[in-house]
C-alpha cells in the first residue's frame, strides 16, 4: 500500500512544518526536513554529516540534556514537549519544545534518535502578552484605588481652604493628610513589586471575579474625567444637601473617603464594606436616594448587587464604580441590560462627574413623584 512506501514516509517528513532531525549513534545529523529549514536557516546540504553539537545544539551541555531525557525515559526512550535551544544558522538561540525518541536496530540497540522541535518564540510571545495584559489589569486596579482616596482628600483640602475656622481646618485637614501620605505609600509599593516583577521576581495571580474575556472600559473615559472637569467656585454651592446615600466598597480607605467626601457636600451617608451589610440597610432605611457602589467585591460583583436592590426597591437610583479599567465579567454589559441608568464610570471618581450623576439621580427621583425632604426642596429652587 502506498501509505506504507518508503518514499511516501520520506515526503510526509519532509513536509512537515515542524523541525525534523535525526542524528547516528556518533551524533552526526542523517535527516533534516524542510521545516527545519524554514525555522533555523541552514540547508540540508549545509547541516548533513555534520556534528549535532556547535551547528544546532549550542553546547554539548544542551544536547546531553535531551539525550539523557531519552534515556531515562519510562517510555523507552521516548520524550514529549522537552524544553531545551537550538541555534540558527545566525546563531540565534531559539527556545523549542521537543518531543522525540531513541532509535534501536532489529537486536534493540541503540543507533541514533529522531526529534520533532515545535519552535516557542511565538507562543512564548503570546504567553509574555497574556502575562503583561493580566498585570496591567491588576495595576490598574491597585493604583487607581489609592488614587481615589487622594482625589477625595484633596477636594475635601481644596474647600476647607475656604472655611472660616482655621483651627477646625488645620485639625480635619491633618486627617487628610495622613490619609493621602497612606495613599502615596500604597502607590509607591505598588512600583516597587513593579520593578520587582522586571527583574525577574516570581509572582501570584488572581482571578478579577471569572477567567473572561476582557472589556476595555477606556473609550468610556472623557476628556473632562481626565483633566478634572469644571469646579464650582463658591464654597456656599451644595446641590447635593439633603440626599441620603448609601456607600458600598470593600477598600475602607476608599469608603472612607468618598463618604467624607459626600458629608463635606452635606449628604447624610451610611457606609458598608459588604455588599450584605449595604442590602441589610437598603431594606432598614426609611429614607435612601442613591446607591454608590464598587464593582469588584468578595461576596458579589456589583451586578448582582444591583440587582438585589432593584427587587428590594425598584426605584433606588444605584451608581456602579470601578478601579479596573478592564471588565472581564461583563458587569457593565449585564447591568445596563437590566436596566442600569447610571453610568459606570472608574475611580479615581471625579468629584464633578458624581456630583452630576447623583443630581441625574435626583432628578429621577422627582420624576417618579418621590417626596424630598425640606433641605433637598430648599436646594431643588435655587
Amino acid at each position: 500500500m502506498q501509505w506504507l512506501d518508503h518514499d511516501y514516509l520520506s515526503r510526509l517528513l519532509e513536509s512537515c512544518p515542524e523541525i525534523v532531525v535525526a542524528v547516528d549513534k556518533a551524533g552526526r545529523i542523517v535527516y533534516y526536513n524542510e521545516g527545519a529549514r524554514r525555522v533555523l536557516h541552514y540547508t540540508a546540504q549545509e547541516v548533513l554529516w555534520r556534528h549535532v553539537v556547535g551547528t544546532l545544539y549550542p553546547s554539548v551541555e544542551d544536547a546531553r540534556r535531551v539525550m539523557q531525557a531519552m534515556v531515562d525515559s519510562p517510555d523507552d526512550g521516548r520524550i514529549w514537549d522537552f524544553e531545551t535551544v537550538l541555534c540558527s544558522k545566525e546563531g540565534e538561540r531559539i527556545p523549542i519544545a521537543f518531543s522525540g525518541s531513541l532509535l534501536r536496530d532489529e537486536l534493540s540497540n541503540v543507533v541514533g534518535s529522531i526529534g520533532f522541535a515545535r519552535d516557542m518564540r511565538e507562543i512564548r510571545r503570546r504567553e509574555q502578552s497574556a502575562t503583561v495584559c493580566q498585570i496591567a489589569v491588576c495595576v490598574a486596579h491597585e493604583v487607581n484605588n489609592p488614587l481615589e482616596v487622594i482625589t477625595n482628600n484633596l477636594e475635601l483640602i481644596r474647600r476647607s481652604l475656604q472655611a472660616p475656622d482655621p483651627e477646625r481646618r488645620i485639625e480635619s485637614n491633618e486627617r487628610r493628610f495622613e490619609a493621602i501620605r497612606a495613599a502615596v505609600d500604597k502607590v509607591k509599593t505598588i512600583v516597587r513589586r513593579l520593578d520587582e516583577l522586571g527583574r525577574g521576581d516570581a509572582y501570584n495571580t488572581k482571578p478579577y471575579l471569572h477567567d473572561q474575556l476582557m472589556t476595555d472600559l477606556r473609550a468610556d473615559l472623557t476628556r473632562e474625567e481626565a483633566v478634572g472637569g469644571p469646579r464650582q467656585a463658591s464654597q456656599d454651592y451644595f446641590p447635593l444637601a439633603g440626599m441620603t446615600v448609601l456607600v458600598v466598597d470593600d477598600d475602607l480607605s476608599v469608603l472612607a473617603s468618598l463618604a467624607d467626601l459626600l458629608r463635606a457636600e452635606r449628604c447624610r451617608v451610611y457606609a458598608a464594606c459588604r455588599p450584605s451589610e449595604a442590602l441589610r440597610l437598603v431594606r432598614d432605611l426609611e429614607r435612601l436616594d442613591v446607591v454608590i457602589s464598587d464593582v469588584v467585591m468578595d461576596e458579589m460583583d456589583g451586578c448582582e448587587l444591583y440587582l438585589r436592590v432593584k427587587r428590594e426597591r425598584p426605584q433606588l437610583p444605584v451608581i456602579l464604580t470601578t478601579a479596573y479599567y478592564y471588565d472581564c465579567d461583563h458587569v457593565i454589559k449585564r447591568s445596563r441590560m437590566a436596566g442600569l441608568e447610571h453610568a459606570i464610570f472608574k475611580k479615581p471618581i471625579n468629584p464633578e462627574r458624581l456630583r452630576q450623576l447623583m443630581l441625574a439621580a435626583r432628578q429621577q427621583k422627582l420624576s417618579s413623584g418621590s417626596s424630598l425632604s425640606a433641605e433637598e426642596k430648599l436646594v431643588s429652587r435655587l
